[in-house]
């Protein structure tokens, strides 16, 4: 995976989660403690509880994105940004800047201004928008999203037989339309992927958002870092039944479980709870991925988990989707064989390529596709019809059946 140099700040896998801290200059905003129009407040605000309390970054939006809301034009969001300027000419912590917009105009003013990040809502939609980040050489998240400036994040309000074809839309489901969506236009070598989490359109539900989330890792296969904002966000606080109040507890562990899924930017109101939960989970997660290079070769090691998350990988890198089940490895647990079975079972799995050993337990080990083929095998052999209907059952291994 591709880490992004943001003004010096390095996002990725090469590097810890950074935590984004959210700054509103939109009197339309809806989370109140975050909104200022004054400059000198917000600078005090962003001082004390978002650098003061260790965000990386200061993602400054100029106007709600909430669907409820006009959109402004870019000349509106130009009258906002001398409020955001000041203020963040007048902050004296350490962290990076990013500006929330759709217009690559506001995005080009902002930068030179001195904005260090842009934050594009809309997918770049605004084709301009990846044009000025390379001319500026600076680091752009691009929010998965229709390719209609007005509609940020609404990708079930595009119509997807048109833009791939009738058979990919009905075989394809939302989080194939997210991914979908984050490569349209492109992506700039300094690109950030965001999902888009929230209720962007009304046809979006909670399923969707919580789908995505529990396929967070398939985004690793856009090569690029991954930011989410899930802070206090529906899909979260329905499970717990919590109000935005209340739904601290399930933001922070929706954070530690994203990054073990592999987010490397936690966009959030909670900058400090939601730091320390950042580095618990980067303490103890395991590496989905190593790096060595060596002069001109790097050999990049992908920790794959699902045969969904290996196709995304092997078409992303121009290969046979076919063969992507050959990257998923299983261990079965089996218990109640005697000692016959268990021999009769070594000889099926070595015919197809699995090991069997254990003596306490039967353990096959094989790769996602052997497995596919043994269960195939036992069936048709006549001596494991149990066991053969035990693994075509499992979850892991249904979805290749």
């Amino acid at each position: 995976m591709r880490s992004v140099d943001a003004a010096g700040l390095g996002i990725g896998g090469d590097y810890p989660p950074r935590i984004m801290g959210v700054l509103n200059v939109s009197e339309e905003s809806p989370y109140d403690p975050s909104v200022f129009d004054d400059p000198g407040e917000a600078a005090q605000y962003v001082d004390e509880e978002l650098i003061g309390e260790g965000a990386d970054v200061v993602d400054v939006g100029l106007e709600s994105a909430n669907k409820r809301y006009d959109v402004l034009t870019a000349e509106e969001e130009l009258d906002r940004l001398d409020t955001a300027v000041e203020a963040m000419h007048s902050t004296s912590g350490d962290a990076i800047f990013s500006i929330e917009t759709r217009y690559a105009d506001v995005a080009e003013a902002a930068i030179e201004r001195g904005f260090d990040v842009i934050n594009d809502i809309c997918g770049f939609a605004d084709p301009a928008m990846p044009e000025i980040a390379e001319e500026y050489d600076v680091a752009v998240a691009k929010m998965a999203s229709p390719p209609d400036i007005e509609r940020p994040g609404a990708i079930d309000d595009t119509d997807w037989s048109e833009r791939k074809s009738t058979d990919w839309f009905e075989s394809s489901d939302y989080v194939d339309r997210v991914y979908e969506a984050l490569t349209q236009n492109g992506l700039t070598d300094k690109t950030i992927v965001d999902p888009a989490f929230g209720g962007w359109s009304e046809r979006k539900t909670l399923r969707h958002d919580r789908e995505t989330f529990r396929r967070l890792r398939e985004f690793r296969a856009l090569g690029q870092p991954i930011l989410v904002s899930i802070n206090r966000k529906n899909f979260l606080r329905a499970i717990a039944g919590r109000s935005t109040e209340e739904a601290l507890p399930v933001s922070l562990a929706a954070t530690a479980m994203a990054i073990e899924r592999g987010a490397d930017v936690i966009r959030t109101h909670d900058v400090a709870e939601t730091r320390d939960a950042a580095l618990i989970a980067d303490e103890f997660d395991e590496p989905a991925a190593g790096r060595v290079v060596e002069d001109d070769l790097t050999v990049e090691y992908v920790d794959v988990r699902t045969r969904r998350e290996a196709t995304r990988h092997v078409e992303a890198a121009g290969g046979d989707a076919d063969l992507a089940s050959a990257a998923v490895s299983d261990l079965l647990a089996i218990d109640g064989l005697d000692p016959t079975s268990r021999e009769r079972l070594r000889e099926h799995a070595e015919a197809v390529g699995a090991v069997v050993t254990g003596d306490r337990r039967t353990l096959v080990i094989g790769t996602r596709q052997v497995m596919v083929t043994l269960s195939g095998e036992l069936d048709a052999s006549g001596e494991f019809e149990r066991l053969s209907s035990a693994i075509q059952s499992l979850p892991t291994l249904r979805e290749n059946l």
